[in-house]
């Protein structure tokens, strides 16, 4: 069994009915919280997918160092396939992994934005609409 949380005042007041007018204002800052929400998904799918891409470099790289320098592997570059020395290959893993690194690390930072934006928003609101707004996902 949970524990009950006391009501403050204000949510109190939220949730006998009493309606608190939505002003451009506040409507301004509901849309924009909704536009971030949507926008954090995408971002989080978009991070996770080029964690799997740095994971599979990664793992690749490793199975790389097993194969003999003198041997040439395929390198797939746009839709082709090349055979390429693994030295070369390994270079071509290193820089396609350091462009990995950036990509990630942008995105984290984006995703760290949005998210601060986020709450400041979700303090302003729940502010003024107490417990009549939803805006948990």
């Amino acid at each position: 069994m949970m524990p009950r949380r006391m009501l403050s005042k204000e949510d109190e007041a939220s949730a006998s009915g009493e309606e608190v007018e939505v002003r451009r204002e506040d409507q301004d800052k509901i849309n924009r919280f909704s536009r971030l929400h949507s926008r954090l998904a995408n971002l989080e799918d978009e991070l996770k997918a080029k964690q799997k891409d740095k994971e599979d470099v990664e793992e690749v790289s490793n199975e790389l160092e097993l194969v003999d320098e003198d041997d040439k592997v395929p390198y797939k570059m746009g839709d082709a396939f090349l055979h390429l020395p693994v030295p070369e290959v390994m270079e071509l893993l290193a820089s396609s992994n350091e462009a990995l690194d950036k990509d990630v690390a942008a995105l984290e930072e984006k995703l760290s934005g949005i998210r601060d934006e986020m709450q400041e928003l979700k303090v302003a609101l729940y502010a003024r609409f107490g417990r009549s707004i939803n805006l948990e996902a």
